[in-house]
């Protein structure tokens, strides 16, 4: 699929990440999902969660609280 939009299958693989925790982010507002299928109801994503994904990732390997990633996240443009 040559598409700027990704499934949370993809994101997840991509960024090294569980579905189950990607979704917990998810639902805790660190990403945002792009918009969803009217067909199948599943959740599409950019490029750019994938990319927030994998700093999420790394501030976690640093024991930074997810509180503190998310304010990180809020102040970046």
């Amino acid at each position: 699929m040559n598409s700027p939009f990704y499934l949370l299958k993809d994101i997840a693989r991509q960024s090294g990440l569980s579905i189950h925790t990607v979704k917990y982010y998810l639902k805790a507002g660190l990403i945002k999902e792009a918009g969803r299928s009217p067909e199948t109801n599943y959740r599409y994503f950019t490029g750019a969660a994938v990319t927030k994904l994998k700093k999420i990732r790394d501030y976690r390997k640093n024991k930074i609280s997810l509180r503190k990633i998310k304010s990180i996240l809020e102040r970046e443009p």
